[in-house]
């Protein structure tokens, strides 16, 4: 197996020489200049976003919600549906508006969707106002990055087709104070059929489980409570090491560390999530009862055209195990309807999971071609209409069995998370169960931060409603 490629130390270091040279330039400029910077699609996305601010604030920018108010933007963007591609191409064209206002900001685009090619192509023809573009592999340069194009102008395209990377020390400016997400690892070697990410994140490979203990340390004693693991499949976790250590290893090494918080990860793959992982999950007290573990098909045949390596009785038997272990587990995951040569009657194979899994909640999606990937030159003969009929018919169950499952909350008293301030006026906070249902609670903002009582108080298909004890 190849070893990781590791950014050394020395390079990192270099890339802040770069942001402090970035910083004597921006000193001389008329007032501190502010960065808007627009994340799209997954909570690895979020994580990436961080550190592209962590490198910002330290070239001395500040930051704004304003495209207008910017003197540089960045729009870090998702390539797994079309429908996003789509919105950041017409977001991104829309700001040659604000670069013929104002010259010398500078447009970046970065991200999954900028890392493939035909992307790449049609930005450096079409969008001739966006300055520099980068993919994954790239984001420990972008100090570097952004240096040369304020001393030398021009456009950049940093989107080499690369196994990837891991670069330990680049800054963080983390949004929320009250959860965090910590990746443990990057890349994915899974390449189901529809699947763009192996191709723009590159193969797995692994953080030392020290840098993660040391980081999810820091956040603990910065307050944090809720503290997510990401990685595109965590249960692959430490394949790569040179000293073995797999993802229930991790687990146990990150719930020893003292603190009051939850520890949350995504995503599993259930080829990957073993009977250790279900019985560690089990005996870690730290560890939220909630699993995300996406099934994508019921139908046998359909899941092997999607190259999942898994049947559907593996998947239910690994539930079945799970429930034995944790009774009340949270169970949420994804689904795609439509997929190329899917007829309806495998389709309906997927509701017959859903009725018996009964998922607290599901990610659903109508199939969307990516170029690149096997399905999309897969022939396609199912008419929209239908896929769109087998969706409602999906959501509809889902929508019925959430509700359900919300209504039994109803009169309990649950340990609860406030995690933010409630957009509801008739609620003050949003707080969440250790199974990760949103409750919209009353009680004083004050507490916001805490781990609480909250009395259920009613519930729909999306939340929960509550006050504090």
């Amino acid at each position: 197996m190849e070893h990781t490629t590791v950014i050394s130390p020395e390079q990192i270091a270099a890339q802040l020489d770069c942001c402090q040279a970035v910083a004597r330039l921006t000193a001389q400029w008329d007032a501190q200049p502010l960065a808007f910077v627009d994340t799209y699609g997954c909570q690895q996305n979020e994580a990436d976003s961080e550190r592209i601010r962590g490198f910002l604030a330290k070239m001395g920018f500040g930051f704004t919600d304003s495209e207008e108010q910017a003197r540089i933007i960045v729009i870090n963007t998702c390539a797994i549906r079309e429908h996003a591609e789509q919105r950041v191409f017409g977001n991104v064209g829309a700001l040659v508006h604000v670069k013929r206002r104002h010259p010398d900001t500078l447009i970046c685009l970065c991200g999954c969707m900028a890392q493939q090619p035909h992307v790449a192509k049609k930005i450096r023809e079409s969008y001739r106002h966006v300055d520099l573009v980068f993919g994954p592999h790239a984001l420990w340069k972008f100090p570097e990055m952004v240096h040369g194009l304020l001393v030398q102008r021009g456009r950049t395209f940093s989107v080499d087709d690369e196994a990837g990377s891991i670069a330990e020390g680049i800054p963080v400016v983390r949004q929320d104070r009250v959860k965090a997400w910590v990746s443990i690892m990057y890349g994915c070697n899974n390449f189901c059929s529809y699947c763009i990410v192996p191709y723009v994140r590159g193969r797995e490979r692994s953080r030392r489980p020290e840098d993660i203990l040391a980081e999810v340390r820091q956040l603990v004693s910065e307050g944090y409570k809720d503290i997510t693991l990401l990685g595109q499949n965590v249960n692959s976790y430490g394949k790569d090491l040179d000293e073995p250590l797999d993802f229930s290893d991790l687990l146990e090494q990150v719930n020893a560390i003292p603190g009051d918080f939850l520890i949350r990860f995504m995503t599993s793959h259930p080829k990957d999530a073993t009977q250790k992982l279900f019985e560690t999950m089990a005996r870690c007290e730290k560890v939220a009862p909630v699993l995300h573990l996406p099934f994508q098909a019921g139908n046998d045949r359909v899941l092997k055209v999607m190259n999942r390596r898994h049947t559907r009785e593996q998947y239910l038997e690994k539930i079945k195990a799970l429930k034995a272990l944790i009774p009340d587990i949270v169970l949420t995951s994804d689904i795609i309807v439509g997929f190329p040569g899917e007829t309806t009657e495998e389709f309906e194979d997927t509701l017959r999971v859903l009725e018996e899994v009964r998922f607290d909640a599901l990610f659903t999606f109508i199939f969307s071609p990516r170029q690149g990937t096997p399905a999309a030159e897969m022939d396609d003969p199912m008419p929209r209409e239908e896929k769109l009929a087998n969706f409602n018919r999906l959501t509809a169950l889902q929508d019925q069995i959430s509700e359900e499952k919300h209504a039994a909350y109803v009169g309990k008293t649950v340990r609860c998370l406030l995690d933010g301030l409630s957009d509801d006026e008739r609620y003050d906070l949003t707080a969440r169960t250790p199974g990760n249902r949103l409750v919209r609670v009353v009680g004083d903002p004050a507490a916001l931060g805490q781990f609480r009582d909250v009395r259920i108080t009613g519930a729909n298909k999306w939340s929960l409603f509550g006050e504090l004890v």
